[in-house]
């Protein structure tokens, strides 16, 4: 009896599909508490294919997502919860990651391009050199964007120059293009037998080829990176019915909501108001501020972006943003590539072990440096090294670059509003690391503020699902949002010494700029020659005369 009451006491429930760059999750929250009432997660695998290059699967993606949707709805049938009361789905996804499937198979025609991959490099650089005055922010007056290895317009250009599948796809109008939003959407609401072909506004403000003012595919975008406007999928709302689950347990509830994890995150922190910001910590490092109904453009290197719109009649709002590539994945590559690690949690204990980096900086610049350099020929560096440095220092240093990089996009985002933050808002996986999180408050010199419920990425989406026109199961009014419990870190050391910190690292961030370069040159048999630095070439030409002419000279005086 108990059980069954329970069940009418919940009212209706709304999921969320939160597939990030290192895993898929599906969370079950209750509309009218915002309570996370289950959940499953699955690891996704990356693969490395050469240097630079960062692809995953997209049918092991979606897998992930039926299974992470199966396991959470068997959890909530033990626990008693009648999965009937999902009332809708929303979907938030890691941003820029680009595929390519074939519309009448409904097969892949590549691996994913991650959002991390730099491939395309080259291309990038080349576009620049087009621009009047080598230009990175040519296309920023309708993008909001630098022209960067970062977003898929120039992945989408790779795929169909270098794979010859998307090639002839595109020819014979077989091919789709879309984000990872629009392949889950797409194959869940059906799949080649009449599933939803859409995008929302938030993933598609990340592709170069959305114009942030018209809110639409811009056609002169389109004609500069030649890509046909037939394959993108249709901009929509981030909180409107795109179409209805076709198969599993939850068959008929509506998708209603699409939001870009970063957008998401925004939402579920409940910044609503111009002014407001917040932090995710996940495999990069985003922090976005709302600025309102205007797009405002950035000074210093932040992007402008579509934070959400909230319903088809509603208004867009934008954000500034600074993103950085590597924050939790500094911690996978400590495990992973140099092993010095376990598992993720070892990493604070480490730390904290020493409690200083006993002057040892990491800059992990594995993709280039992202805000505020976009310089992608940048490349991770270590230096202050010693004899007494050991993996504890490092680990220590691994978690400074993460607040490092932080207070860099802190202060860009400062110069830009002329309002200083007073406290900053913080969630995603890394914050449950309280180190981190504290030295965050001592590099910022102000407050860091965590929900107790870190799950907002997931929480945005499904309140923008459960707010949708013809579901209504979740008001986003002021006065009925939930009030959330949180922890406050506060500065605990002088600013005099984080000034100091800090200024170290903003040398070393230097030492690790203009490391790569495109096109190296070689002698023909792919060995790079000594004589290709010309001040070598010059100086070894120069000790071969000089031993000739002295040879001469001796001969003669004999």
């Amino acid at each position: 009896m108990a059980a069954s009451s329970n069940r009418i006491m919940l009212g209706p429930l709304v999921a969320a599909i939160d597939q990030g760059t290192s895993s898929t999750r599906f969370l079950v929250f209750n509309a009218k508490t915002a309570e996370l009432l289950s959940h499953h997660q699955v690891e996704i695998k990356q693969s490395f294919p050469k240097e630079g290059w960062v692809e995953e699967d997209p049918k092991e993606i979606l897998q992930s997502v039926y299974e992470c949707m199966d396991r959470t709805c068997e959890k909530l049938t033990q626990l008693n919860i009648d999965i009937s009361n999902i009332k809708a789905i929303g979907v938030t996804n890691q941003r820029e990651t680009t595929l390519v499937w074939d519309k009448e198979t409904g097969e892949p025609l590549y691996n994913a391009i991650v959002w991390l991959d730099l491939r395309t490099q080259s291309t990038v650089e080349r576009l620049i050199n087009k621009t009047p005055g080598r230009n990175k922010n040519h296309l920023k007056h309708k993008t909001g964007l630098p022209i960067s290895t970062y977003f898929s317009a120039v992945k989408l250009r790779w795929l169909m120059d270098n794979v010859e599948k998307v090639h002839e796809a595109v020819l014979s109008h077989r091919a789709m293009f879309g984000t990872v939003d629009s392949w889950l959407i797409w194959c869940l609401t059906g799949g080649k037998k009449g599933g939803v072909h859409c995008t929302d506004v938030t993933n598609a403000s990340r592709t170069m080829l959305f114009n942030i003012h018209t809110m639409d595919w811009d056609p002169e975008l389109c004609t500069y990176f030649d890509i046909p406007m037939e394959i993108l999928p249709k901009v929509r709302s981030s909180s409107e019915i795109y179409g209805l689950m076709k198969s599993g347990p939850l068959t008929g509830v509506p998708i209603s909501g699409c939001l870009g994890d970063q957008s998401a995150a925004l939402v579920g922190q409940m910044c609503f108001k111009d002014g407001q910001a917040k932090n995710t910590y996940g495999t990069g490092c985003f922090l976005l501020k709302n600025v309102g109904t205007k797009p405002v453009m950035s000074d210093h290197g932040l992007l402008t972006t579509v934070a959400y719109k909230l319903g088809r009649d509603k208004p867009a709002c934008y954000a500034l943003e600074g993103s950085v590539a590597i924050a939790g994945a500094v911690v996978r590559w400590l495990k992973d590539n140099l092993g010095i690690i376990q598992t993720s949690t070892e990493l604070e204990k480490l730390a904290a072990d020493v409690g200083t980096s006993y002057g040892c900086y990491f800059v992990p610049a594995f993709s280039g440096l992202y805000a505020p350099y976009w310089e992608p020929s940048a490349r991770g560096i270590i230096c202050g090294l010693t004899q007494f440095t050991n993996r504890s220092h490092l680990a220590f240093a691994a978690l400074e670059a993460v607040c490092f990089q932080t207070r860099e996009i802190l202060d860009a985002m400062n110069q830009d509003s002329g309002i200083h933050l007073s406290q900053l808002q913080v969630d995603g996986g890394m914050t449950s690391n309280r180190l981190l999180m504290q030295l965050q408050a001592d590099i910022l010199c102000i407050p860091v503020v965590k929900p107790s419920m870190p799950e907002t990425t997931a929480l945005g989406a499904a309140m923008a699902a459960g707010a949708a026109e013809g579901v209504s199961v979740w008001s986003l009014n002021p006065e009925d949002l939930t009030e959330v419990t949180s922890e406050k870190f506060e500065p605990q050391i002088n600013p005099e010494e984080s000034e100091l910190r800090y200024a170290r690292w903003k040398k070393a961030v230097q030492r690790a700029m203009n490391w790569e370069t495109t096109e190296p040159v070689n002698n023909g048999n792919e060995e790079t020659s000594i004589f290709s630095s010309v001040p070598l070439g010059f100086y070894i030409l120069g000790s071969m005369f000089m031993l000739i002419g002295a040879k001469y000279i001796a001969a003669g005086q004999k």
